[in-house]
């Protein structure tokens, strides 16, 4: 089922404002990252002047173009990739930097065939990243799980791919799943936004509301990002109870609140993983 916005630019955007290409923003693919919320948004052209030494040295230009990218001048970054190519010649890394503008413009379909060309070389994770991001765009749920896959598989320490594989499978509504590449990504890089609402939505969903405000307060979440996270659990939910509604399924575990007699813990393990681990099995002399 298709979940339908666009890429969003930050969490403040409201999650993308609505669930169908929620996907495409695999938990914020497109949020800002930095501890608070907030991303350097200098202006790109400020990066490169014509005419200066930087344009002589390529190794620095390349570092220019990254920034760009990083700053959210996808459209800059493109016109320099075109005049970098000119100049030095092309390069696996900026073919993929030209895809990775294209996606981040919405102009997926031009990006796919880069990405592809790239899948054998030493930018295949992320172009099987990359691919993950347009597939889920587009709602195709199975491909964009089996592509981001494939990106974990090749860089397993890549937090952001298995952040986003584990969005793509809470979107998939597969909760289970999901944990283990949240919960590693989230250890990998405790301090970044996106990662860290990707494990809060996972709690949510999982009622663990305690632990949940518990992570997004160590992390010093702002209150706009934390609001966009219980916003897009609630969509998560709805979705979940009118596709089992369609289908006649049994009722859905999602629900908005705390199941009865359900506990929660409300310190913070010593890992990310501890907090994951299912409660002891009970005893008999327990019941």
């Amino acid at each position: 089922m298709r979940a339908g916005a666009t890429l969003c630019d930050g969490v403040h955007a409201a999650v993308c404002r609505t669930l169908p290409a929620v996907a495409a923003c695999l938990l914020l693919s497109a949020c800002v990252t930095t501890r608070g919320g907030h991303a350097d948004r200098a202006a790109a052209p400020s990066l490169v002047q014509p005419g200066t030494s930087t344009h002589d040295n390529p190794s620095v230009y390349l570092t220019l173009i990254r920034k760009m990218q990083q700053q959210g001048a996808y459209y800059a970054s493109l016109a320099h990739i075109d005049a970098y190519r000119l100049r030095y010649g092309d390069t696996p890394e900026l073919q993929r930097l030209q895809a990775d503008a294209l996606r981040k413009i919405n102009q997926g379909a031009a990006a796919i065939p880069i990405y592809r060309k790239l899948l054998r070389g030493d930018e295949r994770g992320a172009a099987w990243h990359g691919l993950g991001l347009i597939a889920a765009t587009g709602g195709q749920a199975a491909e964009a799980e089996q592509y981001l896959q494939k990106a974990v598989e090749i860089e397993p320490i890549n937090a952001t791919y298995l952040s986003d594989l584990g969005y793509a499978r809470l979107l998939a509504g597969q909760l289970d799943a999901a944990r283990e590449p949240l919960a590693k990504s989230a250890e990998l890089a405790p301090d970044n936004v996106k990662i860290v609402s990707n494990l809060a939505l996972w709690m949510l969903l999982q009622d663990h509301d305690s632990q949940a405000n518990a992570v997004m307060q160590q992390a010093e979440l702002p209150q706009a990002t934390r609001n966009a996270v219980y916003r897009l659990a609630v969509q998560l939910r709805h979705k979940a109870t009118s596709t089992q509604a369609a289908t006649g399924a049994a009722p859905t575990t999602l629900s908005p609140h705390h199941a009865p007699g359900r506990s929660e813990v409300s310190g913070i393990p010593g890992t990310m993983l501890d907090r994951f681990a299912p409660p002891p099995a009970r005893t008999k002399g327990n019941q």
